[in-house]
């Protein structure tokens, strides 16, 4: 995709939203915050996504991450779908802000276009407090995002910022659940940072890269 990717830094734009203006580096400076897009309001896979950003904002609260909507559409307009989401959502409030973007001027600064419908796309990104896109997730106008994956990258994420990038989470991780240390890492400094030990996997290379570890 052109414009910004991982590890770019996120134009500190200045936004309305459903909770007031605000500049982008101010909403992320004290937190991570999981950045989502839409094509627009009222409109089915979208209305579903933010339900469930509506049900699940308790765990992304629990690891204290903010979350961001945008679709192409003006605040009165966010609000009076807000209404729809809440119904549909059983009972669960949107109290996360949505970005107005009528002019669809904000979405292609911030890379949220779907390249195959030259338009506004179902774009995820999630933002350290440094302002930086640490991951990003682009879907086709057919496809809804998957909750738990997110949390499960999210996760991630949180789990290796917190031990300096020094380990990686392997193929399906989920919390509490081994991960593997970087190759950056050498077995001596292994043995001080992770005070577990770790395990070498046996391959027939016999290089020991794929050491898994417990970390919390």
């Amino acid at each position: 995709m052109p414009g910004i990717t991982l590890g770019d830094t996120v134009p500190n734009l200045e936004v309305e939203t459903t909770h007031g203006k605000f500049k982008l580096h101010d909403h992320f400076a004290d937190s991570w915050t999981v950045l989502f897009s839409h094509p627009g309001d009222f409109t089915p896979v979208c209305t579903t996504e933010l339900g469930a950003m509506a049900k699940y904002a308790h765990e992304f609260e629990k690891r204290g991450v903010k979350l961001l909507g945008l679709s192409c559409d003006d605040v009165q307009s966010h609000k009076d779908w807000i209404k729809d989401i809440e119904a549909f959502a059983l009972g669960s409030k949107v109290k996360y802000p949505i970005i107005a973007d009528p002019n669809k001027e904000i979405i292609p600064q911030l890379n949220m276009i779907d390249p195959i419908e030259n338009g506004p796309s179902r774009a995820l990104h999630i933002v350290g407090p440094d302002s930086k896109i640490k991951l990003s997730f682009l879907y086709p106008s057919t496809t809804g995002r998957n909750m738990d994956e997110v949390l499960r990258a999210l996760d991630s994420l949180l789990m290796a910022s917190k031990h300096n990038n020094k380990i990686a989470t392997p193929v399906n991780w989920k919390p509490h659940e081994p991960v593997v240390i970087s190759p950056a890492v050498s077995d001596e400094e292994a043995k001080k940072m992770f005070p577990k030990g770790f395990k070498t996997a046996d391959l027939p290379s016999k290089k020991g890269y794929l050491r898994h570890t417990e970390v919390s």
